[in-house]
């Protein structure tokens, strides 16, 4: 076929180009999913899919992919081609890395591969793509417990390597990453996937080539971040100009250290706005620090979701992110810093940002979510087949009240949008038994329009004894409301025995669960949008119906209301 020339890019072989480019990483993210072995990423979807051109700018990203993954996909693309000349890139090289100190990662379970696109002997592209693999090794089944205080004892560290060399696989390094995992069989699926991903992204661009000259694919690259860049600047436009500050805190780092402090300053002046996180707190001992990549992509994703929803993630969107940090604090850590709960961090800053625009953009700001990614891994020698077995769910929660409707209940917030992992999948894949499952009444924040409520999971080890690891956030401070909402409620970790229920650590590890005891995971809920006195009755109403609140917290928060309604 023959291929169309380079000029001018109009502006439907333009958007032909993008739906073509987007089609791409859909099909590899699903060919991912639907390859893995790991419960976490072929149920609830933990991974992402993209194409850089060869500058390591990010020209697509598939929608399902996780928010903060963005500036994962730039952060690995850096550190190949830093390390990297082009002339050492060849076809059929395979790059994978994690580590977040020197491989542009943001924690060590999520691995990135990476595949440069050739065509004619001229490099045009990589396909990019991450997983989070349920274990990566280090001193805690799950590699995502509290109690770690550096990231040599969070697992396998990689810096940026070839894993194929011109198509061949180097078979010892690969032994490496098998050897330093839990479940290496689980592993090896899951990095065949990540491989497969990664040559049918390369297959799919060939495809493209054989239409369009590569001159005339790079115009269009440039040309698909550039309008998202307009579009964003525009957005930024629409922000009256001024000064805008809030502050929060994070329930603890897990080794003693707690409510600590995160403060913004956003400074917004025509079509640039500046992210300021001076006098944030120095980083902790435990793991919720953030590399800077997690800062850019929060910051990323909050703009997005405030002014342009509907936009493509692309370097259009991380080049808007003017973000100013201080080196060695918890929004820009350094080595050795860990990192693996770094999710709970990356929410709380998209909080605070939706905190600070609040006042000005009231339609567009929302109670804050439950405001976590309440981490649960079991672990331990499954009876059935005497093997290891390692179950890693990140639970959701409350979403916050808006200004026209109320929060959602139950569900994975902003940064992080994986999938609810299904009883069937939990009973059939592990001895484990999920004795009840459902919504935490009264969690949700009243208000005009009420938050989400959050989730409770009760999980009980069949026929042996297990360990539970947790991480969790909102568990001390509770997510609060905006414009005279109320806060919504806390999450908690519970080890149940008979009658008797013992509260656990924000951040629990090395907790023993024997055959006749449980475990209780409640998330947090969310807060409310504007004065509970100014709901409808009739939403009251509903409330009550729906079991989902008490009548005492009907009567605490509404009882203005139902005066109003009598008469």
């Amino acid at each position: 076929m023959s291929q169309i020339p380079d000029g001018q890019v109009d502006p439907i072989t333009l958007e032909i180009m993008a739906s073509a480019l987007k089609s791409v990483v859909d099909e590899m993210f699903i060919a991912l999913m639907k390859s893995a072995y790991s419960t976490n990423i072929k149920e609830r979807h933990d991974h992402s899919t993209a194409i850089c051109d060869r500058d390591g700018r990010l020209v697509a990203q598939a929608d399902m992919s996780l928010p903060i993954h963005l500036a994962s996909m730039t952060g690995l693309m850096k550190a190949v081609l830093a390390k990297y000349p082009v002339e050492e890139i060849q076809e059929g090289d395979i790059f994978v890395a994690n580590d977040p100190h020197v491989a542009g990662g943001t924690h060590l379970p999520d691995v990135n591969f990476a595949a440069p696109v050739f065509v004619g002997g001229e490099l045009l592209a990589f396909v990019v793509n991450i997983a989070h693999h349920a274990d990566i090794g280090g001193m805690a089944p799950g590699s995502m417990a509290g109690g770690m205080s550096e990231i040599y004892q969070e697992g396998l560290r990689i810096p940026v390597v070839k894993l194929f060399r011109r198509g061949e696989m180097q078979q010892d390094l690969f032994d490496v990453f098998l050897l330093n995992a839990r479940i290496p069989e689980e592993r090896r699926g899951d990095y065949y996937a990540q491989i497969a991903a990664c040559r049918l992204g390369v297959r799919r661009m060939h495809e493209i080539a054989s239409r369009y000259s590569t001159g005339f694919i790079r115009q269009c690259f440039n040309e698909i971040i550039a309008r998202t860049h307009r579009r964003m600047r525009q957005g930024i436009s629409d922000i009256p100009d001024g000064v805008y500050t809030f502050e929060d805190v994070m329930d603890d780092d897990g080794l003693g250290t707690v409510d600590i402090p995160i403060r913004l300053k956003v400074t917004v002046t025509g079509d640039r706005a500046v992210f300021d996180w001076r006098g944030t707190s120095p980083q902790v001992k435990g793991n919720i620090n953030l590399p800077i990549n997690a800062t850019q992509a929060a910051v990323a994703y909050s703009l997005k979701a405030l002014l342009d929803p509907d936009i493509p993630n692309n370097q259009g969107v991380i080049d808007c992110c003017e973000v100013i940090t201080e080196p060695g604090t918890l929004v820009d850590c350094r080595a050795p810093a860990p990192v693996a709960a770094r999710a709970h961090t990356s929410q709380r800053l998209i909080d605070i940002i939706l905190g600070a625009l609040a006042p000005a953009l009231p339609d567009k700001a929302v109670g804050a979510s439950n405001g976590a990614n309440t981490t649960a891994v079991f672990s331990g020698i499954d009876p059935r087949t005497g093997k290891e077995y390692l179950y890693l769910e990140t639970l959701g929660g409350g979403f916050g009240g808006r200004n026209d409707r109320d929060g959602k209940d139950g569900i994975q917030v902003h940064i992080t949008n994986t999938s609810n992992l299904p009883i069937e999948a939990i009973e059939t894949e592990y001895p484990l038994r999920v004795v009840s499952y459902g919504l935490i009444q009264d969690s949700g924040g009243a208000g005009r329009f009420r938050g989400g409520c959050g989730l409770r999971r009760v999980i009980q080890p069949v026929g042996h004894v297990c360990t539970f690891n947790g991480a969790g956030e909102r568990f001390r401070n509770r997510p609060w409301g905006v414009f005279g909402g109320a806060s919504g409620g806390s999450g908690r970790f519970v080890l149940r025995r008979g009658e008797e229920e013992t509260v656990l650590d924000v951040k629990p590890s090395g907790v023993t669960v024997g055959p006749d005891e449980q475990i209780i995971v409640e998330t947090p809920g969310s807060g409310g949008y504007g004065p509970p006195a100014e709901r409808a009755w009739s939403a009251v109403q509903e409330d009550r119906l729906s079991g989902k609140f008490s009548d005492e917290y009907i009567v605490r928060h509404y009882s203005e209301v139902s005066a109003a309604a009598s008469g």
